[in-house]
């Protein structure tokens, strides 16, 4: 099983057709959910929104989570910071999850190192990979993403990162 959290303001964008990409090329099939957090909007903010309580147990019920994300001053979203603020620290134990982010120029490159890994480590996800940064006007054509795809599997095959 596999989820995929897109923190991108604009619902069906580059960074979710990257995410979806990811997610096949490491598992050899689709996400089994995709959560929109623009879909969600404002729900964020509300504690208790069902909607917002349903991505989450999707996030808590899969073996692997991507997490995309445009690279806005240097840094992920604040979509996607509301969403991630619903889990405690360690809540996600257990759980692998790539940080993907998606900017404008080379200068970002380290954000999902610098930014996104260091908060999904906090709640407890597993990062057993570099995060993947790609240049958002050019991604599908990406040298970066072929290799970065490579030593991923790589890295995840390795016995216990992923269930079966």
């Amino acid at each position: 099983m596999s989820v995929i959290v897109v923190g991108n303001p604009k619902p069906a964008s580059r960074k979710r057709r990257a995410a979806e990409l990811v997610v096949e090329r490491l598992t050899g099939e689709p996400a089994t959910t995709v959560v929109e957090l623009a879909d969600l909007g404002s729900a964020l903010l509300a504690w208790g929104d069902p909607d917002v309580a349903a991505a989450k147990h999707a996030v808590l019920d899969t073996d692997l989570v991507v997490f995309a994300t445009p690279t806005y001053k240097a840094t992920y979203t604040g979509l996607l910071k509301l969403f991630l603020d619903q889990f405690g620290a360690g809540e996600l134990h257990g759980t692998t999850a790539v940080a993907l982010m998606l900017g404008g120029s080379p200068h970002h490159a380290l954000a999902g190192e610098h930014t996104l890994k260091p908060v999904l480590s906090e709640i407890g996800c597993s990062c057993p990979t570099p995060a993947l940064y790609l240049i958002d006007s050019a991604w599908e054509a990406s040298p970066e993403l072929d290799s970065w795809i490579e030593r991923a599997r790589d890295v995840l095959s390795r016995p216990g990162l992923l269930a079966s």
